[in-house]
């Protein structure tokens, strides 16, 4: 399946799990840390500048958001986790919403994008969210964002040191990517195609 990135529309944001989109579409459901980049690398594969909303501080995204490729399929921005000032009922919530939308999307949840800061080691919160993924059946695509902030000497070492924080084996997808650059981004674009195929 031919899938044109540049044909993205905004769908639906839910709040709740009544309004999960259930239509038959692949979902790519992408997840990370609040101040991770989620809503720049969702900008940055559909060469829009705001379509997924970027705040100037982090957890702005509270609702599972929908956003629809070409016709075809879904990019699907769940709430960021982590470092959000919010209060703890607030991240009872999203957690609870999260849950519920891997407890029934399993069916038409395509692959599952993971994405992590290339900087730093991986948090036990983006940890739970990769176990989450593996837990679902879902196939998982790692992306390592903010490559543009390390030189290149300290590429190789830091994609090993999240390679053995989440278990990662041969077959498993790691993709240095760069919301700010565009580095990763067509490598990403035909990993999320072949998975439609």
């Amino acid at each position: 399946m031919a899938l044109n990135f540049n044909k993205p529309e905004f769908v639906r944001s839910a709040g709740e799990p009544r309004g999960f989109l259930r239509d038959g579409l692949p979902q790519f459901a992408f997840a990370g840390r609040s101040n991770v980049g989620k809503s720049s690398v969702i900008n940055r594969l559909v060469g829009r500048k705001n379509l997924a909303y970027v705040g100037a501080s982090p957890g702005k995204t509270i609702h599972i958001n929908y956003f629809r490729i070409d016709g075809k399929v879904y990019l699907v921005d769940l709430p960021g986790y982590g470092y959000a000032k919010v209060s703890q009922a607030e991240k009872a919530r999203w957690a609870r919403l999260m849950e519920s939308y891997f407890q029934s999307e399993s069916e038409v949840l395509t692959a599952g994008v993971l994405i992590v800061d290339i900087r730093h080691q991986p948090t036990a919160n983006d940890l739970t969210m990769h176990q989450w993924f593996r837990q679902s059946g879902c196939p998982e695509i790692v992306v390592a964002n903010k490559l543009d902030k390390l030189k290149k000497s300290q590429v190789e070492p830091a994609l090993q040191l999240i390679r053995e924080t989440l278990e990662l084996g041969e077959g498993d997808l790691l993709i240095p990517f760069s919301a700010e650059k565009g580095t990763g981004k067509e490598e990403l674009i035909s990993v999320l195609t072949q998975r439609c195929q």
